[in-house]
């Protein structure tokens, strides 16, 4: 498990474009056969990939000691969408079937995790979000059908995208974690502007959908000290509370939120005018 520590927004106008993809940029999510975490203290969020291909993923107990516990969930719960193939997922004896674009929510204190791919040849992707937990509700898949879409933006603004909320208070509870997941339209390019900061919450965007010479501009930093990434395929940005959350892509292209905080009002944003950007 990789470990990334907090930084402070006066250390981030320091940084060059090194600096800012060491602190923020997770850049290698998904490995065959394997599960890929980054823990960042920002929030105590965990962030990774599990992708079995030929062979089953599971979490060994030995997780535990990154979070100081007995087992990896002991004191988390989690949420997982996939963007692969088929998946069967095997939750202290339950099993849960999560198809393309579904997700799953884990309930804390699950122990024993066992991750499969139906087809090897179509092996599935799951992208996680792993947060600190207090009271253990029920694990549930969620299909795109319940997860609240909403579709928002304008073509002449080329911002027009459907937004998936799997993981929110009115699809199912849970104790902090809010996840979903946003699909820009062809000609699209935008996910987020007027681009907005929310200071109860940290947030991660995972981009995918994109051919090999796309990127996305991730824009992060305070609104008048901003700062970019460029973010390619299968890749996260972490962005912290006191961070801008928007980007910019050479294509359209699908990314999913994950937010770890105080709240869960999805709308709680403190919106940052265009004149005060600098």
């Amino acid at each position: 498990m990789e470990i990334r520590q907090p930084i402070h927004s006066d250390h981030v106008k320091t940084l060059d474009t090194e600096g800012l993809r060491r602190h923020f940029l997770v850049d290698c999510l998904f490995k065959p056969n394997q599960a890929t975490l980054t823990y960042s203290q920002i929030d105590r969020i965990i962030v990774g990939g599990i992708m079995p291909v030929d062979q089953a993923v599971r979490f060994s107990p030995e997780l535990g000691r990154h979070t100081g516990t007995d087992f990896f969930l002991q004191r988390r719960e989690l949420g997982l969408i996939n963007i692969g193939g088929a998946a069967r997922v095997l939750a202290d004896g339950e099993t849960f079937d999560v198809g393309p674009r579904e997700a799953l929510y884990i309930g804390q204190g699950t122990q024993q995790l066992e991750f499969t791919s139906v087809d090897a040849s179509q092996p599935a992707k799951l992208y996680f979000n792993c947060a600190p937990a207090h009271t253990r509700y029920p694990s549930r898949t969620i299909t795109l059908a319940q997860a609240s879409p909403e579709t928002l933006g304008a073509p002449e603004t080329s911002n027009r995208r459907t937004i998936y909320k799997f993981m929110v208070p009115d699809v199912l509870p849970t104790c902090q974690l809010a996840m979903g997941m946003t699909q820009l339209e062809s000609g699209s390019m935008w996910n987020t502007m007027p681009c907005h900061t929310h200071d109860r919450r940290m947030e991660v965007y995972f981009y995918f959908d994109m051919n090999d010479n796309a990127v996305v501009f991730h824009m992060m930093g305070e609104p008048t000290q901003t700062r970019h990434i460029v973010v390619r395929n299968e890749q996260a940005v972490i962005s912290p509370s006191w961070s801008i959350h928007s980007g910019v892509g050479t294509q359209a292209y699908t990314f999913i939120w994950g937010m770890v905080g105080e709240n869960q009002v999805f709308k709680d944003m403190d919106h940052v005018p265009m004149g005060a950007l600098l």
